[in-house]
Order: structure tokens, then C-alpha cells, then sequence
């Protein structure tokens, strides 16, 4: 007989705590809910089982398909699910990764969401710093478009050549310089985002992974809650449950002073301080989003009074 599919806890998202002071999200429903929701990604045929054809009253794989797969018992897997991750072993959750087919960064999500004392962090300091040596090479960088990100999607540092392609962050309230708000509470970025769609699930990744690793955040809860309200598509995206880490890739923007960009990026976690990155942007020599760039950078700060940011209208 199928399961029942389990009712649904509300977790911060839920709740939309917007208030500046949200609660820390509750990991065991973030653990009852991320593995439903890999779960039912997969069919009987694609992890190499026979459907018969019966009518599933649940998507995806059944509890005890899934059980079998990863050659535990289906009570073992169901409190699992249910959220009681207590002294499950290392071996157990890269049985269940593996028949779920996680992804490296989904696997290490999921060790995070099931044994949080193995993988305890030093709490962060409320407000994240960037040392001045750091700054220093930013500002060095001259025609590469550069900042540093923290946690929560937060945009901590950047040089003239970020501020010109993507607005100048400086006229930004210091609480709006997070690119989760501004991607989805702000249009500007959604003209300047080619494909803003990705971008926008990129950022809920991004979160996620943030919101395994440190569940207890307030300030990430109440980012969570307040997207959560203000956003019909965060709010999509947000249930779905999906993690992934990009290094590099390519970006294509919409200029309102060049026009379209095509640059690829690369990012670069700190050997000191592994919550803090730097992204660089380049173009390939001697494109025409190469001389676009070599404009905004000779038109200096021009171009930067030109950028898309402002902040977050409510």
C-alpha cells in the first residue's frame, strides 16, 4: 500500500518572519522535508526498479523503494525522514546519498541537516569584516568587475569596475547589499539579468546550503521569512528544496549604459575565512563585452552613477 503523504511543517519560510528578528528555522523539518523532496525527483525506473503500473498516491519513490535501495530498514529510513537524524552513521547517509543520487553538494547539505555536531561552525559575528588588505586588492584590480560575498548572500566589498556593471552598492542601504534582495525585490535586476530565472535559483541555492550549516541564524531566518512573503517565486523556489555550489560559469547582463554583456566568472573561497568569497567577472580579449568593459572602466565614475542599484522598494 502507498504512504500518506506527510503533512507539511512550516518552517521559517512559512511563517514569513520578516521582522528583522526571525527564529532559527527548525532543522529536523528541513531534514523531513529535503529528503522528501529527493525522494520524489526519482521514478522506479531511474534507479533501476520495475513500476508496475500501480497508481501512486505519492510522487516519486516509495519509502520502503528507497529503503531497499540503500539497504536499511524501512522504520530506520521513515524516522529519517520524519526528522530524527540522531546517531545515524556515516555510512547510513552515504547509502541513502547514493540511492537518492545526491549531488556532492546535496550530500554534504544533508550531513549538515542530519548530524549538525559533526559539522558545528564558530559562530559568526553579527557583522562580517573584511580585512583591509582584501579591500586593498579589489581596489588593484583595475577593469575586472570584483567583490567579496559573505553569508546570506551578502555583499560585503567591491571595486569602481562591480559598482559601474552592477550599480553602485555604496548608495545602498548597508542591510539592502544582499543580492537575494535585490534580485528579487528589486526590477532594476531583473532587466539586468539575461536570464534572471537562473540567478534567482542560483541565490536560493545558495541559501539553502547557508540555512544547512547554520539553522539556528535569526538573521537568515528572518531573510527567509521576509523573501518568503514579498516573493510569490522565492517562495516556489525556497519549497523545492534545491542546493548546489557554483564556482564558475557565465553570466549574460542587459547594461542600461553598454548593452549586453557575456562574462565569466570565477569565485574564490578565503583559505582564512571560508564564509567570504571573492567573484571576479572577465571578458574574452578582444570581444565586443571586453571593450564594453574597457568603456565603463574609462568612463569611471560616470558609469557607476549609472548602475542599476538602488534600494529594495517595499
Amino acid at each position: 500500500m502507498d504512504e500518506q503523504p506527510a503533512p507539511q511543517r512550516r518552517t521559517a519560510g512559512d511563517r514569513g518572519t520578516g521582522d528583522g528578528t526571525g527564529r532559527a528555522l527548525d532543522r529536523r523539518a528541513e531534514l523531513s522535508e529535503f529528503l522528501r523532496s529527493r525522494r520524489a525527483r526519482l521514478k522506479p525506473e531511474d534507479v533501476g526498479l520495475r513500476d508496475f503500473g500501480r497508481h501512486r498516491r505519492v510522487p516519486g519513490l516509495r519509502r520502503e523503494e528507497l529503503a531497499q535501495l540503500a539497504g536499511v530498514s524501512v522504520a530506520y529510513y521513515t524516522r529519517l525522514e520524519q526528522g530524527n537524524g540522531q546517531n545515524v552513521s556515516s555510512e547510513v547517509l552515504g547509502a541513502i546519498a547514493s540511492a537518492l543520487r545526491l549531488t556532492d553538494a546535496e550530500q554534504a547539505h544533508l550531513t549538515h541537516l542530519a548530524r549538525p555536531g559533526q559539522h558545528k561552525r564558530k559562530q559568526s559575528p553579527r557583522q562580517q569584516r573584511v580585512r583591509g588588505t582584501l579591500r586593498g586588492l579589489l581596489d588593484t584590480m583595475d577593469g575586472v568587475p570584483a567583490y567579496v560575498v559573505g553569508r546570506r548572500s551578502e555583499i560585503l566589498a567591491w571595486n569602481r569596475m562591480a559598482a559601474a556593471v552592477f550599480g553602485d552598492w555604496s548608495q545602498v542601504p548597508p542591510q539592502e547589499r544582499n543580492w537575494a534582495r535585490l534580485v528579487f525585490l528589486n526590477p532594476e535586476y531583473r532587466d539586468l539579468f539575461v536570464e534572471w530565472d537562473q540567478k534567482a535559483s542560483d541565490i536560493v541555492s545558495y541559501l539553502r546550503m547557508d540555512a544547512g550549516c547554520h539553522p539556528e541564524d535569526p538573521r537568515l531566518s528572518a531573510l527567509v521569512g521576509e523573501l518568503s512573503v514579498k516573493s510569490e517565486e522565492f517562495r516556489r523556489l525556497w519549497a523545492r528544496h534545491d542546493v548546489r555550489e557554483k564556482s564558475h560559469g557565465v553570466k549574460r547582463l542587459r547594461h542600461p549604459l553598454v548593452g549586453e554583456l557575456s562574462l565569466s566568472f570565477e569565485t574564490f573561497a578565503l583559505p582564512d575565512d571560508a564564509e567570504q568569497s571573492v567573484v571576479a567577472y572577465h571578458a574574452e580579449p578582444g570581444s565586443t563585452s571586453a571593450e564594453a568593459l574597457r568603456l565603463l572602466a574609462s568612463w569611471g565614475t560616470d558609469a557607476t552613477r549609472a548602475g542599476t542599484a538602488v534600494p529594495s522598494r517595499e
